[in-house]
């Protein structure tokens, strides 16, 4: 991504208030992915993101978002009734209020899972918090922005995502996997990019590689229609 377009990005949060959150959108849904797929949850997206993948489905978020009292936000997620909720976006952890948020949602003892771009230290996020982690792959043109240094900073119990675009994006992701022993470490997740990667394209080079890790499908694109919002 540009400097430029970075830039831009970034000044839809400088006059949040102090405090403050940038919400794009709360709602309930089935969950699509990981290890949770198929579970009742509720979603809290929060506007803005800092990476440009060239297969984003959700760039509505990028300039799109509400101010909004964390205490709303807690007392919205609440209202659902609903034991897992998943902190989203964008990328979440551009704002750093959203580290208390998921605390006090723990606190709550609600099942908490953080989606994140793997572009920015975990190093404060609550360890009672179950972590998905993307590692970007090169056609996503943002694979040289990976903050390796979170590989250490991870629970067993977290997850790693690497988004298939591609042949190469396999191979690349495998020869991660092997390099950094990741399918002994975490749970590790395969997911094709839609209308991109069929599932039998990727389900057979995974049988092919003998790799031991989980591909996934993105359940709520097969549900609803694949561009809906709030889903």
């Amino acid at each position: 991504m540009s400097t430029q377009h970075l830039s831009h990005r970034l000044k839809l949060l400088e006059g949040k208030p102090p405090g403050q959150l940038l919400i794009h959108e709360i709602y309930r849904s089935v969950q699509g992915e990981s290890t949770y797929a198929g579970l009742p949850c509720v979603f809290v997206r929060l506007a803005v993101c800092d990476a440009r993948c060239v297969w984003c489905d959700t760039p509505h978020a990028f300039n799109q978002g509400d101010i909004w009292n964390p205490a709303d936000v807690v007392e919205r997620v609440l209202q659902f009734r609903c034991p897992l909720v998943e902190i989203t976006g964008g990328e979440p952890l551009l704002q750093p209020e959203v580290l208390p948020l998921m605390t006090d949602l723990s606190d709550r003892r609600l099942q908490v899972l953080l989606e994140t771009s793997g572009m920015h230290s975990l190093a404060n996020v609550d360890r009672r918090v179950h972590i998905i982690m993307d590692l970007k792959c090169p056609d996503s043109g943002e694979c040289s922005r990976n903050d390796w240094s979170n590989l250490d900073v991870l629970k067993p119990t977290d997850e790693i995502k690497f988004v298939i675009a591609s042949r190469s994006d396999f191979d690349w992701a495998a020869d991660t996997i092997r390099h950094y022993n990741l399918e002994q470490r975490f749970q590790v997740l395969l997911s094709p990019v839609f209308d991109r990667v069929t599932p039998r394209q990727l389900a057979d080079w995974l049988l092919d590689s003998g790799l031991h890790v989980r591909m996934q499908l993105q359940l709520h694109k097969y549900i609803w229609d694949p561009k809906a919002r709030g889903v």
